[in-house]
């Protein structure tokens, strides 16, 4: 029996700032850190490799994969915090994308996050479950953020 297995995660969500605004919170390692992880070390341009540090709950790389300014931001990661500061290109990961759309009412974020199919059996449950209320959490704190 092919049980199949989700393997995308999406969130969309429409914040009241312009493009330029909602690019700078989602790829400026000084931005981010209003509402994702606690702080970032590292640069988070495309190519580099940087770590999320999450205080209590852990720390974990990423390796930006694209930033096109005020459009596009991606990066992959190892889908667990306090996975690995190693990098996430020379293990399962995960691909990360934030996509940018003028609407009328601001900017339209489309969040993705795909690949848990890719990743070891024994741990695709639990990241899709713990990144499911993870990004809808980190959701609710972007737009929040980008409120004040």
């Amino acid at each position: 029996m092919n049980t199949m297995i989700q393997d995308t995660i999406r969130r969309e969500l429409v914040l009241r700032a312009p493009k330029e605004r909602v690019f700078q919170a989602i790829a400026d390692p000084t931005k981010i850190v209003s509402w994702f992880p606690d702080r970032v070390e590292g640069k988070m341009a495309k190519g580099e490799r940087s770590v999320f540090d999450f205080s209590d709950f852990g720390k974990v790389a990423i390796h930006v994969v694209a930033s096109d300014p005020s459009d596009y931001f991606a990066y992959r990661w190892v889908p667990s915090i306090g996975a690995s500061e190693e990098d996430p290109l020379k293990q399962a990961n995960t691909l990360v994308e934030f996509r940018l759309e003028e609407v009328s009412d601001g900017t339209k974020l489309t969040l993705t996050e795909s690949g848990f199919a890719s990743l070891p059996k024994e741990v695709i449950e639990k990241s899709l479950s713990d990144n499911n209320e993870g990004w809808d959490i980190m959701m609710a704190r972007l737009e929040k953020y980008m409120a004040a």
